[in-house]
């Protein structure tokens, strides 16, 4: 994908497909499960217990698409961040350029050039714990340690998560305080990248009982990891200002470091025989440096770039959950309010290149022409405020009820600066009266375009969902949702007064600032008050759900699924555009679970066709200026499943993976769908309505197949518990946008393979491995993109993010 500026081998695959053809998804837990592990006992499986219907229950009964992995398995498998477990989600799919700045889809919905401040809301729902932590601009890289379960759910959840599980959902279920037992334990790290530097993780957790009825958890860790970027000295000369640079003030090796540091404190208070309050609050700051893509043109992990580069992602949640009975009625309230504050400063010297052509305008006061580099600089501030309250009738009986009501406040104060260093502060003119210069917005030094914008995404909704046992084997359940959603933005965006460049900024401001530390308005609209009001998006309706299930024996269950989620329409802020609309996906499935020779063989598998109507899709339009417009109809169809076998005492085999085949089923127009892109564009200039991407094209991030094959062998060595343990994962080709023009700069993104190997040993309460990911130092591309369009900037450089280079390490752990 572009950003959204201001403006593998056939062996493997072949393997994993066979793996593929036999197995099947596990379903969601939306609350604490028992246990979640599916190691060998006793030659067979165990038993997983979920409570993916708010109830707790046998995995492999609940007829829900889900995979699950538990504390042992993110333990085992080296998980300590939201890369690490995305590739064991084989219906998950995602594009990123850097630690925090994560788009997640699920089951191909998805359109590409997402995550851009003013563009479309996320269609897959993030949850922490009972809690939504969704936010734009990229997902929560929440640390994972001392946490219960990650669990994804694919397809559309939105009757019971609404507005942003209109794909899926994933939740991170953390591990709660324990009465009336003291217990700690902490974990060790050292690690060395190739080609890079070396890097750490200290992680610890206590629980202490402070009563009989009330018990805290504190949880602590710290993770330095090392670079691989290399930030090769070089220069740059533009062709029309003759300026040339160089970055020997930025050069170095291994410049990509990331330092993450973080906690939680947990108090679990119970109340009588029946009910049970929980605080919680948790924080985490990330501070990254340097560049997570490689420039092919540069070499292998390098880059040559102008200025300084970094990110500090810092957020804080504090949430309460009461759970209780009122009669034989079960009843739980969670709220949170959820803070995060995003600072980062970017080179934009690739983007200069296109503003070389206004070299002549950019001039200091004293009216000297000035180096036009250009840089960017950051800073988001989101919350969230969340509550949600439900009850639900008793488990055994058969007829049982689940409804609440749900409502969610997020908003954005949005600020982006593109900064040259001595940019003139008034008007230069002539002796005959022509202005000479652009001016920086509103007066502020060295600022040649602001973006300062507060943006407001409102959801209400009531839910419910009710199942009944047709007979002892055969259950119907059917669930639903009213929601509406009230989305507005308003601010400022653009260029300085009269500056040559564009007339967007100050030249159309409609109004005085309503947003503090802005010159004018020109985003919002003049009510019949007279006074300037936000843009607002508004809209509510019903989504539904309905499900039913078969017991066939007690060790194999079929059910099909018939539902439906939706994603909130929402603002352009270019005055020109009107608002998108909300999109929406309905999902058919039908799945099987089955265990088989003494529980172990465990197979579930689950088939679908989706048909997305009125995609949401961001792209750059004039003058690099994000858009959105709803591009038509798409439909996604595939298979995902599951295989894991015992065959034998302490070894375990699991294969997973997701076949996807998502194309658009209508032409995808310049202004607007029509059949056949005849129709003129809007006055002034009635310019032909192309085109931008035909029927039949391929959806972008999502490859048509990827999937995993994990074997682990325990034994003993004297009177130590050893293990060895192996990981294959693939992932296909695909896409790195959806608009044709695009996908001509940026190209196809080919398949890769990535190997992990562990091998490890423990005695009572003490456990030490040695691990190598990406044993073969795969060089996959995660994502390609530009910093602007061929259009604007001429031959640019295509950026590619890979996955990370080999990475041996040890680590040592104790729990008491």
């Amino acid at each position: 994908m572009l950003v959204q500026s201001h403006r593998g081998g056939v062996s493997a695959k072949m393997a994993l497909l066979l793996g593929a053809a036999l197995a099947g998804t596990p379903a969601l837990a939306q609350a604490p499960a028992a246990t979640t592990t599916a190691a060998a006992v006793d030659n067979g499986l165990a038993e997983i217990i979920v409570t993916a219907e708010k109830r707790s229950e046998n995995l492999q009964k609940v007829p829900v698409a889900i995979t699950a992995l538990s504390t042992e398995k993110l333990g085992q498998l080296q998980v300590s961040s939201f890369n690490d477990y995305a590739k064991y989600l084989p219906s998950l799919s995602f594009d990123t350029t850097a630690p925090g700045f994560s788009n997640v889809y699920f089951r191909g919905v998805a359109s590409g050039g997402d995550g851009n401040h003013s563009g479309p809301l996320p269609s897959v729902g993030i949850y922490l714990d009972e809690q939504p932590i969704t936010t734009i601009g990229g997902a929560l890289d929440i640390h994972v340690y001392d946490i219960a379960r990650v669990e994804a759910l694919a397809g559309p959840q939105g009757t019971l998560y609404g507005a942003s599980s209109q794909a899926g959902t994933i939740r991170i279920i953390t591990n709660k305080p324990e009465l009336g037992k003291f217990s700690a334990g902490y974990d060790v790290q050292v690690n060395q990248v190739e080609k890079g530097g070396t890097g750490g993780i200290g992680e610890a957790f206590v629980n202490v009982p402070v009563s009989d009825n009330a018990a805290l958890r504190l949880v602590g860790w710290y993770d330095h990891e090392a670079g691989y970027i290399d930030n090769v000295p070089g220069t740059r000369t533009y062709p029309i200002s003759g300026f040339t640079i160089n970055n020997a003030a930025f050069a170095k090796k291994n410049y990509n470091t990331v330092d993450t540091a973080g906690g939680r404190a947990a108090l679990r208070v119970e109340v009588g025989d029946n009910w049970t309050i929980t605080p919680t609050i948790m924080g985490q700051s990330q501070i990254s440096h340097g560049l997570f893509a490689q420039d092919p043109n540069i070499g292998d992990l390098q880059v040559t770039h102008y200025n300084a580069e970094r990110a500090n992602d810092r957020w804080l949640q504090a949430a309460l959950t009461i759970e209780g009975k009122i009669s034989d009625f079960d009843i739980v309230y969670s709220g949170s309010y959820l803070e995060r504050k995003i600072d980062t400063a970017s080179d934009y010297s690739d983007y200069t290149l296109y503003y070389d052509n206004y070299s002549r305008y950019i001039l200091d006061n004293a009216g000297n022409p000035i180096n036009p580099t250009q840089r960017v600089l950051g800073h988001d501030k989101f919350s969230k405020l969340s509550q949600e309250f439900r009850i639900s009738s008793p488990a055994d009986k058969r007829f049982r009820v689940i409804a609440g009501a749900f409502y969610q406040r997020q908003t954005h104060d949005i600020e982006q600066i593109y900064a040259i260093d001595g940019l003139a502060t008034q008007q230069i003119f002539d002796g005959e009266g022509t202005l000479l210069n652009g001016v920086s917005v509103g007066g502020r030094p060295g600022t040649w375009w602001l973006t300062k914008q507060y943006r407001i995404d409102r959801d209400y909704a009531a839910f419910g969902q009710a199942a009944f046992d047709i007979t002892d084997t055969l259950t119907l359940t059917a669930g639903g949702r009213l929601y509406k959603f009230d989305n507005s933005l308003s601010g400022f965006f653009g260029f300085g007064k009269d500056n040559p460049a564009g007339s967007s900024g100050e030249n159309i401001c409609f109004g005085p600032a309503v947003i503090a530390n802005t010159p004018c308005t020109d985003v919002g609209v003049i009510g019949s008050d007279g006074k300037i009001h936000p843009k607002q998006s508004k809209g509510n309706g019903f989504i539904h759900k309905l499900n039913l299930a078969w017991q066939a024996t007690p060790d194999m269950l079929f059910y099909g699924t018939w539902s439906r989620g939706f994603r909130p329409g929402g603002i352009n802020r270019r005055a020109t555009l009107q608002p998108y609309t909300a999109d929406f996906l309905t999902n058919y499935e039908i799945g099987f679970k089955g265990s088989f020779l003494d529980r172990r063989v465990r197979l579930n598998v689950a088939a679908f066709q989706e048909e997305w109507k009125n995609v949401q899709l961001a792209f750059l339009g004039a003058n690099s200026l994000t858009e959105i417009q709803n591009a038509g109809n798409a439909r996604i169809r595939g298979l995902e499943g599951e295989l894991t076998v015992a065959p034998a005492q302490g070894l375990t085999v699991t294969a997973s993976g997701t076949y996807t085949d998502a194309h658009l089923t209508t032409n995808y127009c310049r202004i607007a769908n029509s059949p056949d892109c005849s129709l003129p564009g809007p006055a002034p200039d009635f310019k032909p309505n192309s085109i931008k991407a035909p029927l039949g094209q391929a959806l972008p991030v999502t490859p048509d197949f990827k999937g995993n094959l994990v074997a682990r062998y325990e034994f003993p060595i004297g009177d130590l518990e050893a293990h060895l343990q192996g990981a294959v994962a693939y992932v296909g080709s695909r896409w790195a946008a959806l608009v044709t023009d695009d996908r001509d700069t940026l190209g196809k993104l080919p398949a890769y393979t990535t190997a992990d190997f562990a091998f490890g040993f423990g005695k009572g309460n003490w456990k030490a491995e040695l691990f190598l990911n990406n044993a073969f130092d795969s060089r996959g591309n995660i994502t390609r993109y530009a910093e602007c369009t061929i259009g604007s900037c001429g031959p640019i450089a295509t950026y590619q993010v890979v996955t990370k280079p080999r990475l041996v390490g040890l680590k040592f752990g104790q729990k008491f």
